[in-house]
This record gives structure tokens, sequence and C-alpha cells, in this order.
């Protein structure tokens, strides 16, 4: 009777341990607020389903490192993988080595150059870009006017990394809505990148104030570097009250500096979200089942007005 029950007890374990599902994650870099909580999100909520086990790797922005990554969970035989590229025009490869694997592969927040041409059990979960820019420029734009400066107001752009789809989009979504006839008074006096960094939007911000440069609005790509331009210009001595500063991703930090008064616009990208979305379809995927190959989870204007209701999200 012993050894019955021991039997049966092994064949459940083992039934268990075949139903387990791995998802090989490699994550741009660790080192970034947003895709810190993109992470979690995913890490949570694989936690929260039975018998899956993610395994997260951080590529620290190193494009080879990312695909020798992804090379390495192929060999180890994962059930999918989920990537948040390092660089939006080297998935092709990424692709090719998961796709001769019969891996699925999802990417997840930055749109891989081959969008158009995924393998069958390859998709895409992210936010549609080019809400992003869209709603914080046209935001921006709004609240200028509300200052009596619509007839003319001079703006900087900060850019992420250009490499990325992201930050090409938002920039383009930037010029998009200053070109219609309801925005055109803003004119762009310089844009350039702060590659997404607190950092380097500080010292872009520095460089630009000491270059003597006039401005009334910041539109940056990511929040971080608009916490950074803030920053600096705090340090500068110039007042909150007279700049329209905007930014994208809705961060902890970036509702804090909104709740400060410091931080005009932001749009909120639910991070935890996408995460789940990812996981999801790669689960999906993996266990052939349909998913659209691409899977967009929809952008939302922050302002001091709704902030409360965002203060809690990411």
């Amino acid at each position: 009777m012993n050894k019955i029950l021991l039997s049966t007890a092994l064949s459940a374990m083992l039934a268990t341990t075949a139903q387990a599902e791995n998802i090989g994650v490699s994550m741009a870099v660790f080192d970034d607020n947003f895709l810190t909580v993109l992470r979690n999100g995913m890490i949570d909520y694989a936690t929260a389903q039975d018998g899956v086990e993610l395994q997260v790797e951080d590529a620290q922005n190193d494009v080879g490192k990312q695909l020798n990554q992804i090379q390495n969970f192929v060999a180890s035989g994962v059930d999918a993988i989920i990537v948040n590229p390092v660089d939006t025009d080297a998935t092709i490869a990424m692709s090719l080595a998961a796709a001769d694997a019969g891996i699925p592969l999802v990417y997840v927040n930055r749109q891989p150059v081959n969008i158009d041409t995924l393998p069958d059990n390859q998709a895409f979960v992210a936010s549609d870009e080019k809400e992003s820019g869209t709603l914080e420029t046209q935001a921006i734009c709004a609240q200028l006017k509300s200052m009596g400066k619509g007839d003319g107001a001079k703006a900087l752009v900060m850019m992420g990394e250009l490499s990325n789809q992201a930050a090409r989009v938002r920039t383009q979504d930037i010029h998009d809505v200053i070109a219609t006839s309801d925005c055109s008074f803003i004119e762009i006096v310089d844009q350039q990148t702060a590659m997404w960094s607190r950092t380097m939007g500080a010292d872009l911000m520095s460089n630009w104030i000491s270059a003597g440069l006039e401005f009334d609005a910041v539109i940056s790509n990511n929040d971080e570097m608009a916490i950074g331009a803030i920053q600096a210009m705090k340090t500068a001595g110039m007042s909150m009250d007279d700049i329209v500063i905007g930014g994208v991703d809705a961060t902890a930090d970036a509702l804090a500096a909104m709740a400060a008064g410091d931080l005009d616009v932001t749009v909120f990208q639910n991070a935890a979200g996408q995460g789940q979305g990812a996981v999801d379809a790669a689960l999906k995927l993996a266990r052939g089942e349909a998913v659209d190959n691409k899977v967009f989870v929809p952008f939302e204007l922050v302002t001091p007005e709704n902030l409360s209701d965002y203060q809690k999200k990411n």
C-alpha cells in the first residue's frame, strides 16, 4: 500500500514538473525606473500563475550581450522568450534565433524593426507610441495658450536614444502636433538626445542654459530626462512657473515632481500592464494558442487635475 501511495505521489510530482513553463526574459537594462516597473509586473504576474517560472537577465544596454542571452535561452530549451530590446534595429537576428529553434518570442515595450514580418509564433506587446508624444505635445500646446503664449512660444525637445523606435516616434509626434494649425505657434529652437537619462538630461539642460537659449517649454521623450531638466533649471535659479515641462511614462518620481508643481504633463504608460500582457502572450504562444502580433495597452494623459488617479499605478 505504501508503495502504491509513493508511486502515485511521485507520478503527481513528475506531472507537475512536466507542466512547468519556463520563460526566458532579457531586459535592455535593469537600471531604469520605468523598466523596473515593467520587469516587476512580469515577475508578479508570473508568480501568481501555477507552474510558471521566469529567468530574467540584464542585457546592460549591450546588443551583443542581449543576443547571447537569447541564444542561451534557446540552448537551455525554454518554453518562450520575452525581449525588451536594447536596439530596436537589431531584432531580426533575435527573431531568427528563436524561430529556428521553434521557440515563441514576445517583444515588450520597444517595437522591433521587423514588426511587420514577425513569424507566426512571435508578437509585440506595448503601447502605441503615436499616442504618447501626441498626447504630451497637445497638452503642452494647450497650457502654453492658457498662459497667454499662443502668439509665439519656443520649445526645447529632449530625445531618447535614437536607436530606439520609441524615441524616433515620440519626437515625430511632437513635430506632427506642432505642424497643426492649433499648435503652429510653437517654435522648436533645439532638439538633442539625452539617452533617456536623468543625469544626461540635466547636463543637456545646463548646456542650453549656458548657451543662453530662451524657451517656454521643454518637451521630453520620457520623464527621466524631464526630471533632469527640472533639476538643472532649479540649480540655475529658474522658476518652474514660467516653463511648461512634459515627459512620458508617469513614473513615481515624475508624479512626485508633478505633485511638487515642477512637472506639468506626463503620459501614463502602463508598465505593469505591458509586463502582464507580455507574459500572457508568451504563455499562450507556448501553448499553441493564437495571439495578435500587436497587442497595445493604451496611453493616458496625466496632468495635475487627474494626478491623484495615477499616483499609485506606477
